[in-house]
């Protein structure tokens, strides 16, 4: 089994370098680290008095995982849910924050394991998953991550600036899906074209 640690590393391999696309409501961001965050960590890395783009281009790799292994792994407390579920979460919970424990809320509670979907990581979220996993145990995980995908999919329905993220011009599969599908068993990914028919109402 990966170390958190180890996640954490290839978490920031997928993220990337510096982006600031006016799309992404994040902001500017390296490593997958937003300005927002690092606002609210207080990361004023050249020590001028405020946290701008400078701050976030100065973030190193390493700094970046501490992050995400502190503030997106162990303070939400996804190390008690499943062994197995936890690189797929943790890596959605630097992608979307709560709503990668909504996501999981809501897979429980549809399998028979309720779990109010409140974003946290409580005692009735833990016994869910728990529980899920141990009637599911080889199934958890690909069900997390076509979830996972199915988010994905909706918030591009609902948003038409957020298609770019999962779908490409070619109307193959975009970052997000390619995303979902690092944590989904290959026998499950969509083919290309079942992929252009889930997207042809953007056209």
């Amino acid at each position: 089994m990966q170390s958190v640690e180890e996640i954490a590393r290839e978490i920031v391999s997928r993220e990337g370098g510096y982006v600031n696309d006016p799309d992404d409501p994040g902001g500017a961001t390296i490593h997958g680290v937003t300005i927002g965050t690092m606002r609210s960590l207080g990361l004023d890395l050249n020590r001028d008095g405020r946290i701008d783009a400078t701050d976030v281009k100065a973030l190193t790799r390493a700094q970046a995982e501490q992050i995400f292994v502190e503030h997106y792994f162990r303070k939400p407390g996804i190390s008690q849910l499943p062994d197995r579920l936890h690189a797929s979460v943790f890596d959605m919970y630097v992608n979307a924050g709560r709503n990668a424990v909504k996501i999981l809320q809501r897979l429980t509670s549809r399998m028979g394991f309720p779990a109010s979907d409140d974003g946290l990581i409580g005692p009735e979220t833990v016994q869910a998953a728990r529980d899920a996993s141990r009637a599911a145990p080889d199934h958890l995980a690909d069900a997390y991550g076509i979830a996972r995908r199915n988010y994905y999919y909706a918030l591009a329905d609902q948003r038409p600036a957020s298609r770019k993220y999962a779908s490409t011009q070619k109307s193959t599969k975009g970052g997000w899906i390619i995303r979902a599908e690092a944590f989904i068993s290959p026998h499950y990914h969509l083919t290309q074209a079942q992929h252009r028919e889930r997207i042809a109402a953007w056209a």
